[in-house]
C-alpha cells in the first residue's frame, strides 16, 4: 500500500524514510549500493554496498539506519515494489521495530522520487565523476566518504541551503524550551 502517495514530506526527523539501491559498473563486476533516506533533512541514515542484489543487503542498510536512529513505531518506510523490500525477511524486521511499510505503484520510478533525487547526487557527484571504477572495495569507501560529506556538508536547497545534518540539529535545538535554553533550569 502506497501511505505517501508522492508526498514525501515530513515534520520531524524518522517519521518517513524513504528507501532504493543502485548499481555500478567495476572492472571486476557490478557493485549494489541500497541508501534510507530520512524525508525531513535527507539525510542518508543508513547504506550498504555489496557484490549481489539481495535483500540481506537491503536490511544491512536498515540495520544501520534502526541503530543510528533508536526509532521505534511511528515511521513510515517507502520503498518501491524490489522484492529485496517486499521479502518477508525485510517486513519482519520492519514490524519488529513497529515501522509502518509503504511501496510505490510498480514502474513508477516517481513514487521514489525523493530515493531517487539522492540516488542521482551520488551518481553525478561521484560514480560518474571519478569512474571507470576497478574494484568493489574503492566504490565501497567512495561512498563511504560521500555520505559523510553529504550529511554534514552538502549544502541542499530544499534545506536552506544548509547541510542536513544542521538542518536536524536546527529542529532539535527548536524543540527546546525557552528555559532550557536561556539556562534557567
Amino acid at each position: 500500500m502506497d501511505l505517501v502517495q508522492r508526498v514525501f514530506y515530513a515534520e520531524r526527523p524518522n517519521q518517513l524514510w524513504v528507501a532504493d539501491f543502485t548499481y555500478v559498473a567495476t572492472w571486476s563486476g557490478f557493485v549494489f549500493v541500497a541508501f534510507i533516506i530520512d524525508a525531513f533533512s535527507r539525510m542518508i541514515v543508513g547504506w550498504r554496498a555489496m557484490k549481489t542484489m539481495t535483500t540481506e543487503m537491503t536490511l544491512d542498510a536498515l540495520e544501520q539506519a534502526i541503530w543510528a536512529r533508536q526509532v521505534k513505531g511511528k515511521l513510515i518506510h517507502h520503498s518501491d515494489h524490489g522484492s529485496q523490500y517486499l521479502s518477508i525477511r525485510y517486513s519482519e524486521r520492519l514490524a519488529e521495530e513497529g515501522i509502518t511499510p509503504s511501496a510505490g505503484s510498480v514502474g513508477d520510478a516517481y513514487d521514489n522520487a525523493l530515493a531517487e533525487t539522492i540516488i542521482g547526487l551520488f551518481k553525478t557527484e561521484v560514480i560518474y565523476k571519478k569512474s571507470p571504477w576497478k574494484t568493489f572495495d574503492a566504490v565501497e569507501y567512495a561512498t563511504l566518504d560521500w555520505v559523510s560529506w553529504f550529511n554534514s556538508k552538502r549544502l541542499l536547497e530544499p534545506l536552506g541551503n544548509i547541510p542536513p545534518a544542521e538542518y536536524e540539529k536546527l529542529y532539535y535545538t527548536n524543540q527546546m524550551s525557552p528555559s532550557i535554553i536561556v539556562g534557567l533550569t
